[in-house]
This record gives structure tokens, C-alpha cells and sequence, in this order.
């Protein structure tokens, strides 16, 4: 199954309409887009608890890693450059945090309040490699457009 993004958007703007608690509006994120779609393994937050510091935020799927420095890994890129990260090998990526071996492509995404300022990050992750596209960052920051900076 594929993500059908124009019912998922409909979907998550419905559900956290009137939603200002970033915790629940990432929950209900996590959890909607982690089952859209038969490629994510692994879907969830990394939030900005301190000066380049990212902790682990909802999620759905096995465990993620608790704690993660804006210098390391594919998510520490996405909230240290401010810009979406597309990994179709995640092996190849200088840096890389395996947090579950079974990742072989991953998308992450900066998450912006709406005055601008960095919360977090949104992990995509895939036990397929090379599954991620660019229609799939398009919609992705749209959706997070939505839901945290209205």
C-alpha cells in the first residue's frame, strides 16, 4: 500500500484541528503517516530538548535511539542544515546512527513551529532501499506546513 497524500493531508488536518500541543499534534502525526504506507518501518519525532540536542519525541515502531547531537547522523544533518535529508543508502551516509539495522533508506525533515523556530525533526524510515522520492519530501513538508506552523 501506498501513501495516498491528498486523504492523509485531509486526514491529519482534520484531526489536529484546533491542536496547539506539539507533543499531541506529533503523536497523531507519527501515527497516521506511519500507517499509510507499507514502506515506513519506523516513523517519528526527534525534538529540540537543548542546544543542538535532539531526544527522542512520539513515534511508531521498534525503538529509536534517545538521544541524538545535531553533529551525528542523518536527523542530526536535517536539524543542523534546516533542509530535508534523502537517503537512499543510509550505509553510504558519513555519520550514520543505526538505531535499527534493518534501515536501508531514510527521509527526514527540519519541523518548524510557527514563528520559524526549529523543534524538531520528522524520521522516515524503510527497510527497502532507495525508496524514498522527491513527491514524497514535497508532501511530507507540506503536511508538517499543516499541522506545526498554522
Amino acid at each position: 500500500m501506498r501513501v495516498n497524500y491528498s486523504d492523509l493531508h485531509k486526514t491529519i488536518a482534520a484531526l489536529t484541528e484546533g491542536e496547539d500541543d506539539e507533543v499531541a499534534l506529533m503523536a497523531t502525526v507519527a501515527c497516521e503517516v506511519h500507517h499509510s504506507d507499507d514502506r515506513f518501518d519506523w516513523t517519528g519525532f526527534y525534538r529540540v530538548t537543548a542546544p543542538e540536542l535532539l531526544k527522542i519525541g512520539p513515534y511508531q515502531g521498534g525503538h529509536g535511539c534517545l538521544v541524538i547531537p545535531f553533529s551525528k547522523g542523518v536527523c542530526g544533518a536535517a536539524a543542523r542544515t534546516g533542509e530535508a535529508q534523502l537517503v537512499a543508502d543510509v550505509n553510504a551516509f558519513p555519520g550514520h546512527i543505526a538505531c535499527a539495522s534493518s534501515t536501508q533508506s531514510e527521509l527526514v525533515l527540519p519541523v518548524y513551529n510557527r514563528d520559524r523556530q526549529l523543534i524538531g525533526v520528522f524520521d522516515i524510515d524503510s527497510d527497502q532501499p532507495d525508496i524514498f522520492t522527491q513527491d514524497d519530501v514535497t508532501n511530507m513538508q507540506e503536511l508538517l506546513r499543516i499541522v506545526f506552523e498554522k
